[in-house]
């Protein structure tokens, strides 16, 4: 193994653990041999890249960067790895990828599931954040892709696919606005309503909603889970504010429905399928990338929304 890939490997199992010892028990390597690699790193560099505490090591501001570095590193041989093989005809490697709560149900597994089935060699990592954590995992190659809303302002995302989504009123289907294919926001005056707050994107809208229109909500529960909304809603404890992406099972199967917000002051929301500009994707993230792009435009409104 080359000597700087090692050094990493024992560097950040000890930035993870705190512990030379702990680095050494899960490495199964001596304690000595990892403590001469950073030591001779440190001496190279011209500073210490942990803090020796009683309770263990900590890392500096330097030995921070360096973990950093370390991670990308470790990304980026993943990647040369996935052009080996490909450049071998093998349809083989790891994606990693971050989405929203929304997308955990529906589309995604199921392009995930299509791909596993036709290339068993890929495996895919989903990792599910709040919106601007998807953002920031894009933008810093911590992952080969993201699904996020609104991502326009950013320079360093390239856009791959996009779909409209809209906010509504999320009812059972015997509730009187389950009616209504759209209604104005002043239609929940007095109701009982469940409210999403942050980091959930909806949360912003609602907020520009209440300013505009000067309505005094009735909060009767609120949740940072569109899980928790649905499922109170669900159990009759008030409507729900959501976007048409958030309840497209349900409105499916007729456990819910969805009315839309249509206040003009309203603009949908742009969901998209974003890439780093500045890294082009591997063969096997290019494969899921395609897939996933390919079936989008079932998450617009209100293709999204119509029950079965």
């Amino acid at each position: 193994m080359p000597a700087f890939s090692r050094f990493l490997r024992y560097f950040m199992a000890v930035g993870r653990l705190g512990s030379i010892r702990k680095a050494a028990d899960e490495l199964n390597v001596s304690a000595s041999a990892i403590a001469r690699q950073i030591l001779n790193v440190e001496a190279d560099i011209g500073m210490p890249l942990f803090e020796r505490l009683p309770t263990g090591l900590r890392l500096t501001a330097a030995g921070e960067i360096m973990m950093a570095a370390g991670g990308r590193w470790h990304k980026n041989m993943q990647d040369i790895r996935a052009q080996i093989e490909d450049l071998r005809g093998l349809k083989r490697g790891h994606v990693e990828m971050a989405i929203i709560d929304a997308l955990a149900k529906g589309h995604i597994p199921a392009a995930i599931h299509a791909i596993q089935t036709r290339f068993p060699g890929i495996t895919v990592d989903v990792k599910v954040l709040g919106n601007d954590e998807v953002r920031h995992a894009v933008g810093n190659g911590e992952v080969d892709f993201g699904i996020l809303f609104d991502p326009q302002s950013y320079r360093d995302l390239n856009v791959r696919a996009f779909v409209d989504v809209v906010l509504g009123f999320v009812t059972p289907i015997d509730h009187p606005l389950a009616a209504l294919q759209e209604t104005r926001f002043s239609a929940c005056s007095g109701l009982p309503l469940v409210v999403p707050i942050e980091p959930l994107a909806v949360a912003q809208q609602i907020a520009v909603l209440e300013g505009a229109t000067g309505m005094e909500i009735n909060r009767a529960a609120s949740s940072d889970n569109i899980q928790m909304i649905t499922s109170l809603v669900l159990e009759g404890v008030g409507i729900g504010i959501l976007t048409s992406l958030d309840v497209v099972n349900e409105v499916r199967t007729r456990q819910l429905s969805f009315t839309r917000i249509s206040d003009t002051l309203l603009r949908p929301m742009t969901l998209a399928l974003c890439t780093n500009s500045a890294r082009t994707p591997s063969y096997a993230a290019s494969i899921v990338l395609s897939e996933i792009e390919n079936g989008f435009g079932e998450l617009s409104y209100p293709d999204s929304i119509q029950a079965d």
